[in-house]
């Protein structure tokens, strides 16, 4: 009997480090902030229709080939990746799967005004404005214009699902290293660290240094977690961001599932040897007297 209290003070003391010790330096390291806003509820919503076929003539007109390609619709980029980040310290995206992975109400809000959508206005200003410069528009509707383009967009999206890898690589290749995937970032070091400041983490153990949950309101929003970093809100859509997420698991927590199973296991021995040994201790005791 005097085992199993010594048993139950033992279980008490880690149940009461793992459920309550450890959640709460948990929440001092990582305070709690507001779930992500996958709505972008602090952009003005582009409430008008867009048409593809004049979108893209507004994508031609407004000079968005100038820094990106789409290579969907047979348009390479305009500088090969030294010279982009060479020119505006970050390499310009393709724009193929953009309106499939971002959210289009970002999409939107990001070429009216790239400084306010991306939550830096913090780090560019007028006298030192952002690479992509805010869409003047073509006389028309500005607002009509910009529902024009993200149609466009729309309409040479990939048809088929991207898989995790490709998602990542359209949304963090440019500023990110995955070095335990030999994945690396498409913008030379030099560059991207003069642009914002410092060099951007490699992302191999980021999932483990992290968790899930911290980095679903970090990629939604930087700024809940870091104010005034440099680092822009990417603006991915839920399914998207999930994907960034799930790559970044496959590459830096391989051994996830294996190690949670192995963990049930453990305790199914250790429980299991703890009953065998108080049975045995009881037949030799009883053996004894």
């Amino acid at each position: 009997m005097r085992e199993l209290k010594i048993l139950a003070v033992v279980l008490f003391f880690t149940g009461l480090v793992y459920w309550g010790v450890e959640p709460f330096a948990h929440s001092q390291l990582h305070p709690h902030v507001a779930p992500a806003d996958f709505a972008f509820k602090d952009l003005e919503p582009n409430t008008k229709t867009g048409d593809a076929t004049r979108g893209a003539e507004a994508f031609m007109g407004g000079g968005c080939i100038g820094c990106h390609g789409v290579a969907s619709a047979g348009m390479p980029s305009p500088m090969d990746d030294a010279s982009a980040a060479a020119a505006f310290g970050v390499v310009a995206p393709d724009l193929s799967s953009a309106a499939l992975i971002y959210d289009k109400n970002y999409l939107a809000a990001l070429i009216k005004d790239p400084t306010k959508a991306l939550k830096v206005s913090h780090k560019f200003n007028e006298s030192h404005p952002h690479p992509m410069p805010a869409f003047a528009g073509l006389g028309g509707d500005i607002d009509q214009e910009i529902a024009d383009m993200i149609a466009y967009l729309d309409s040479i999206a990939p048809k088929e699902p991207l898989s995790d890898k490709q998602v990542y690589a359209d949304a963090c290749q440019r500023c990110h290293d995955m070095k335990y995937d030999k994945f690396m970032m498409t913008t030379d070091h030099t560059s991207i660290q003069n642009y914002m400041g410092t060099l951007p983490p490699d992302l191999s153990m980021m999932i483990r240094s992290k968790g899930y949950d911290y980095l679903t309101t970090f990629i939604n929003n930087p700024q809940k977690h870091l104010e005034g970093t440099s680092m822009p809100r990417v603006g991915l859509n839920e399914k998207a961001q999930k994907q960034v997420i799930s790559y970044m698991e496959k590459v830096g927590d391989r051994k996830k599932p294996e190690r949670d199973s192995l963990g049930l296991k453990l305790i199914g021995y250790m429980a299991l040897f703890t009953l065998l040994a108080y049975l045995w201790k009881v037949k030799i005791w009883r053996e004894v007297h």
